[in-house]
C-alpha cells in the first residue's frame, strides 16, 4: 500500500501519523530490550566494574525504565480517553484478561524450560532452583520475602524482579485511575489537577526509599517492590495526560538532555553497578535520573514528534524487533550462558562485551521470534 492508498484507508493524515507514533512507540520497546541484554553483556564479562565506562556499560539497565514508561503510558492511556471524551471508562475484566494473556503464556514457558534446563546441567549458585522457588518464580511472587537473592533467584531467570514489579503495577493500575479520575478530577476533564497528582504521587518512589533504607523492619526485598520504580510508571502516565492536552515534545531537544543525564547517572552519584544502590542518596539520584531519562526517551514518540527519532524507531527492522522485544527479555539470560561457553569460550568476568552481545543476539531473536509466534494473541 502506497503512502496515498494508506492515508485514504486511515482517513486522512492526522490517522497516519497516529498509526506512526504507535510503530516508533513499538520501535522503542527494541531498544529498551537491547540495552539490556547489553547491561547484562557488560555484567557476565566483567566489565561493568571497569571504572567510568564500566558504569555506563552497566547503566544500559535503562532499559527497564523506558519499559516502565511505556506500560504507565499505553495502559493509563484509555482512562485517559474516556476522561477527556466522557466516554465510559475501560473493561476491567478485559484489562485484567489482557494482561494475563499478555505476558503469562510465554513467561511460564521461559520458567518452565529454564528450570529443566538447570537441572540437567551444573551450574553456578542458584537458590532458586527448588520446588518453592519454582512456584515462587511461576507466579512472580520471587521478590516478596527476605533473602530474595538467597532464596529464590534462579541463575537463568535474574532478569524477572522487574516483571513481578510490572505485575504489581497491572494489579495497581485501576486504583491509580480510580484515585486520579473520580476522586481528584471528580469524572471531569482536569488534566492539570491529574498532573499535579501524578507529581504528588510521585513523591511515593523516594518517601519508599527512605523507609526500606532506614527501617530494617522492612525485608531486604522490598527494596525491588513497586513504590521504589512508582515514579518510572507514573512518568508514562503523565505523558498520556500530556498527550491527551495535545502538548508536543520534540527529539531535538528531548533526546540531547537524556543523553546528558545518562552519563550523568553513569557516575558514582548513582550508586555501584548494581539493582539497589548501597545507600539513600545513591537510591534516590538513580531512581529520579532514571526516570527523567526514559520519560525524555519515550516523550517525543508519545507527544507527536515526527523527525528522524521517530521515523527511525517507526522503520521496518525496529518495529519488528519491538514486537518480539517481551521475548527477548524474557530468554536472553539462558541464550547468553550458552553464547559464553560455546561461542565465546570465555570465562565468566572475561571475555569480550560486544562479542558476548552480538553472539546472544544472534542466538536470542530466532528462538524469540518462534516463542512470540506459538504464544503471542491476536486483537480482538
Amino acid at each position: 500500500m502506497t503512502l496515498s492508498e494508506e492515508r485514504d484507508a486511515q482517513g486522512g493524515l492526522e490517522q497516519v501519523s497516529h498509526v506512526d507514533r504507535v510503530a516508533s512507540l513499538t520501535g522503542i520497546r527494541a531498544v529498551a530490550a537491547l540495552t539490556v541484554v547489553g547491561t547484562h553483556a557488560a555484567y557476565t564479562t566483567g566489565k561493568y566494574t571497569h571504572g567510568y565506562w564500566g558504569l555506563v556499560g552497566s547503566r544500559l539497565e535503562i532499559g527497564v525504565p523506558i519499559f516502565f514508561v511505556l506500560s504507565g503510558f499505553l495502559l493509563f492511556r484509555p482512562w485517559v480517553k474516556s476522561a477527556a471524551t466522557g466516554g465510559p471508562p475501560p473493561s476491567l475484566s478485559r484489562y485484567a484478561r489482557h494482561r494475563v494473556r499478555r505476558i503469562m503464556p510465554a513467561y511460564l514457558i521461559t520458567v518452565l524450560f529454564a528450570y529443566v534446563l538447570y537441572h540437567f546441567r551444573e551450574a553456578g549458585p542458584n537458590p532458586g532452583h527448588t520446588w518453592l522457588g519454582l512456584v515462587r518464580n511461576l507466579t512472580l511472587t520471587q521478590i516478596y520475602c527476605n533473602g530474595y537473592l538467597g532464596k529464590y533467584l534462579h541463575q537463568g531467570l535474574t532478569q524477572m524482579w522487574s516483571l513481578a514489579v510490572e505485575a504489581s503495577f497491572y494489579v495497581v493500575l485501576p486504583l491509580l485511575a480510580y484515585l486520579l479520575l473520580v476522586l481528584i478530577a471528580r469524572r471531569r476533564w482536569q488534566p492539570k489537577a491529574m498532573l499535579a497528582a501524578l507529581a504528588g504521587m510521585a513523591l511515593i518512589s523516594p518517601g519508599w526509599l527512605v523507609l526500606v533504607h532506614t527501617d530494617h523492619w522492612f525485608p531486604d526485598g522490598a527494596r525491588l517492590w513497586l513504590p521504589t520504580y512508582l515514579a518510572w510508571f507514573l512518568a508514562g502516565m503523565a505523558l498520556a495526560v500530556l498527550q491527551a492536552m495535545k502538548v508536543h515534545c520534540y527529539a531535538f531537544m528531548a533526546i540531547p538532555l537524556a543523553i546528558i543525564c545518562y552519563f550523568i547517572a553513569s557516575t558514582p552519584i548513582a550508586g555501584a553497578p548494581t539493582t539497589s544502590p548501597a545507600t539513600l542518596s545513591q537510591a534516590i539520584f538513580k531512581t529520579v535520573f532514571y526516570a527523567v531519562i526514559a520519560a525524555l526517551a519515550v516523550a517525543p514518540l508519545a507527544l507527536g514528534d515526527q523527525g528522524l527519532y521517530s521515523r527511525l524507531l517507526a522503520s521496518r527492522p525496529m518495529v519488528w524487533l519491538g514486537e518480539i522485544s517481551y521475548e527477548i527479555f524474557l530468554i536472553h539470560l539462558i541464550t547468553m550462558e550458552f553464547a559464553m561457553v560455546y561461542v565465546v569460550r570465555a570465562h565468566v568476568y572475561t571475555g569480550s562485551m560486544l562479542y558476548l552481545f552480538i553472539a546472544t543476539m544472534v542466538i536470542t531473536i530466532p528462538l524469540a521470534w518462534l516463542l512470540h509466534r506459538f504464544t503471542r494473541v491476536k486483537d480482538g
